[in-house]
């Protein structure tokens, strides 16, 4: 597979699972992500060996079922509506976590009216089974706080939402509820006034990883880095991450393989086409995080081959 080109599934077809998130559930990876084709808002493939991926189902759609399944008032509308005319919203960035009390699949994600930014409010979507249709439970401002791009991040059994707040210039962590389906309370701010987006976190050793990108559209930045020893605890500041593009992408995630009693993690970013039609030759790149010592890193490898570390 090729970075920065186009992939297909194994019929053949275009992947469209932008701005995602791979939840490894039984022998599966299932990969979630964007797709703003025809009526569709949440794409789902999944694969064994990361490599052939097979489409499973668009799980959220104009006509998923919506319902509020949460302890708070949320609007549950799939529809904005401009002078009596319905069009699609924008769901971004969905993030899909399996909770073990409740044996649920929670998606949290971006919500936008589909005509600007300024709604600036996570989503919320649950389903019995990792493909399946999506129950759509709606839009809310977490705690009354703007929310852009975001991303989840289990440890243990505890899980955290984290999303860009006050027009992109803090970085909010959020301590879920035991059911993934709420906030129970904002457990850090990050960076006030640094503007970052596409938050991707990940865990190695005792150490806490945060990747993001600068905020400046559609356009590739320099991708920085910090870490702590607490998720809510104190953050480095942040350094340099990739070349001054990040090579030409913005963090989507990272994805941990578990090989024994090793950890290795992949770099999954968004080497985005633009608006409109453009988004549509939005491609993906994927490399392996390095470290020296603490410091993560990344080269550009052009082919992404799953051999030699897949678990």
């Amino acid at each position: 597979m090729i970075n920065g080109t186009i992939w297909k599934d194994i019929n053949g077809s275009e992947i469209h699972a932008h701005g995602g998130h791979i939840l490894k559930h039984g022998e599966y990876y299932y990969w979630y992500g964007e797709n703003r084709k025809d009526n569709i808002y949440v794409s789902c493939y999944r694969s064994k060996n990361l490599k052939d991926w097979e489409f499973r189902k668009n799980v959220l759609t104009t006509n998923s079922p919506c319902e509020n399944l949460l302890d708070f008032n949320a609007d549950i509308s799939l529809f904005n509506t401009e002078n009596g005319v319905k069009k699609k919203v924008n769901i971004e960035r969905p993030k899909v976590l399996y909770n073990e009390k409740t044996k649920k699949f929670v998606m949290w994600a971006h919500y936008e009216n589909g005509t600007d930014y300024l709604c600036a409010r996570c989503a919320v979507a649950l389903c019995d089974t990792p493909d399946g249709e999506f129950v759509y439970c709606g839009s809310f401002n977490p705690l009354g706080e703007m929310s852009r791009d975001c991303t989840l991040f289990k440890d243990g059994e505890r899980a955290y939402f984290i999303s860009t707040a006050r027009d992109n210039a803090d970085l909010h962590i959020y301590l879920l509820n035991d059911s993934y389906t709420g906030i129970e309370k904002c457990a850090a701010k990050l960076w006030i006034g640094e503007y970052r987006e596409a938050p991707a976190v990940f865990k190695k050793g005792e150490k806490y990883y945060m990747l993001s990108s600068a905020c400046t559209g559609w356009a590739p930045n320099q991708g920085k880095w910090a870490y702590a020893d607490n998720i809510v605890g104190e953050w480095s500041s942040l350094e340099n991450f990739g070349d001054e593009t990040t090579f030409r992408s913005q963090p989507a995630f990272v994805l941990p393989l578990i090989n024994g009693k090793d950890t290795e993690f992949l770099y999954f970013g968004d080497r985005w086409g633009g608006k409109g039609e453009n988004y549509f030759k939005s491609s993906y790149v994927v490399l392996k995080i390095k470290f020296d010592g603490n410091k993560p890193y990344i080269v550009y490898d052009e082919k992404f081959d799953t051999s030699g570390f897949m678990c």
